[in-house]
């Protein structure tokens, strides 16, 4: 028999609801994005080849030529940004992925300039503020 919730470090995954929750505040997971890291949190600190998460996460038994599994990596680390334990999920030097939920107590807490960095300094769709390179909020005057 399946478990109902399934510990992935900080995170508690629940197969009825399909989401994961933290602190009680729910991920807010896709189906397929829940599928991949209920799969990871089944093995934890085990190196999951990309070809294995096709096969097991989308039942797809070649390569489509797509990247998929990136996206929806590159997804799941922004809803754990939230949290700040987008190191949860770390991608393997080897190739793969892995749930490591041993490496938060290495990890220094994200700031919220590193969480604003590179290009998501700009929050699509929200134009009363922009974010600056720095962090900061930049209020934008309206017209």
């Amino acid at each position: 028999m399946m478990p109902r919730h399934l510990r992935a470090g900080p995170v508690l995954l629940d197969l009825f609801h399909r989401d994961g929750s933290c602190d009680g505040t729910w991920l807010g997971l896709h189906p397929r994005e829940f599928e991949l890291l209920w799969r990871l949190a089944e093995s934890p600190r085990q190196r999951l080849s990309r070809r294995r998460l096709l096969s097991e996460v989308w039942r797809i038994d070649h390569d489509p030529q797509t990247n998929r599994v990136e996206v929806h990596v590159a997804r799941v680390r922004a809803k754990l940004r939230t949290f700040g334990l987008s190191w949860l999920l770390a991608t393997d030097p080897a190739g793969g992925y892995l749930l490591d939920a041993d490496a938060g107590a290495m990890m220094q807490e994200e700031t919220p300039a590193a969480q604003h960095s590179l290009d998501s300094y700009l929050r699509i769709g929200d134009d009363k503020q922009t974010f600056s390179k720095t962090g900061e909020i930049d209020a934008i005057p309206l017209e």
